[in-house]
């Protein structure tokens, strides 16, 4: 009985503060689109006023989908007035502290926005690196685990609110040639496909989302070795969310060429994967000042729509 009490305590609490504001704003913007993006955070690891990146991904209105959970998306989801009470996919591009470090805030957000039972599909890289080979990452399963398992650092939370599980899904992140997208969710119309990525020595995944014939795909952060498969994953898509951090050679420093991809060559996967329109994310104080010089040069080879993400931005593909 004690715990009933406490489970509706919290409920109420965040039916109070998180789903009238999202039931409202509905109301006034009127019919919902099928397929809706909502940038949480489009910024990089620096302060700069900006969240890091994050994204929830709406379906006919309602939040589904968390991609990435990067610093300051907390606040961001507030702002927005977003209900959690029916997100239950997760899609982690890879294990950086400036994509995945809210995650805990926002899974217990997620807690008090309802009373039922929470079931969370979490998909992120499954691949840890060697320690010898670079930084060691571990796998989403072990990351989860470190996090919320049973010896966890936040174990409390599976029944803190509302009794929640967590199901983690390790994706291969083998980059190699002929690499196909796989698909790893599938629900009433919803599709989410995934296919590796390249950051260094960060595995990293692609993902693209399809539903009511409209699609995204959020290319994470990604280096030269990763450009075939998002191009792969890519085609034909209608909205393609790419990490923007740097200049085009020699304007940013060395090392980061070996992590992203500079604007001349994103031009070139965009026109190469025929994709409808092109948000600038995950943005670096260089590319954000230098927005004149990175359109230019993205110009060169793609003639579609293109924009810099902001934080709280709605984007429908």
């Amino acid at each position: 009985m004690m715990r009933l009490s406490k489970y509706l305590l919290f409920s109420l609490l965040g039916l109070l503060c998180v789903r009238g504001g999202a039931s409202h704003a509905l109301a006034a913007q009127g019919a919902a689109a099928p397929l809706e993006v909502v940038v949480l955070g489009s910024g990089g690891p620096g302060a700069t006023g900006r969240a890091s990146a994050s994204y929830v991904v709406l379906i006919d209105g309602v939040a589904r989908i968390l991609v990435d959970a990067g610093s300051g998306a907390f606040v961001r989801l507030g702002e927005a007035n977003l209900s959690l009470a029916k997100t239950d996919v997760v899609l982690l591009t890879h294990l950086h502290i400036d994509h995945a470090a809210e995650l805990p805030g926002i899974f217990k957000a997620r807690a008090v926005s309802g009373s039922g039972p929470i079931d969370f599909n979490v998909w992120g890289p499954g691949a840890s690196r060697a320690e010898n080979q670079g930084a060691y990452f571990p796998s989403t399963t072990r990351f989860l685990d470190l996090l919320f398992g049973a010896h966890g650092a936040f174990a409390y939370l599976k029944d803190f609110s509302a009794p929640m599980s967590i199901h983690a899904h390790d994706i291969s992140v083998t980059v190699g040639t002929g690499a196909l997208p796989l698909e790893v969710y599938k629900q009433d119309g919803l599709t989410v496909a995934a296919i590796a990525g390249h950051h260094g020595d960060a595995p990293a995944v692609i993902y693209r989302i399809d539903y009511a014939g409209r699609s995204v795909v959020v290319s994470g952060d990604i280096d030269a070795q990763g450009l075939p498969n998002l191009t792969r994953i890519a085609k034909g898509g209608d909205l393609l969310i790419f990490n923007s951090v740097v200049l085009d050679p020699p304007d940013s420093p060395a090392v980061l060429y070996t992590l992203h991809t500079p604007p001349h060559t994103i031009g070139q996967v965009a026109a190469a994967a025929g994709i409808h329109r092109l948000v600038l994310s995950h943005l670096s104080p260089a590319t954000d000042q230098g927005r004149n010089s990175v359109l230019k040069s993205i110009r060169q080879n793609y003639a579609g729509p293109v924009s810099f993400a902001e934080d709280g931005m709605h984007l429908q593909p």
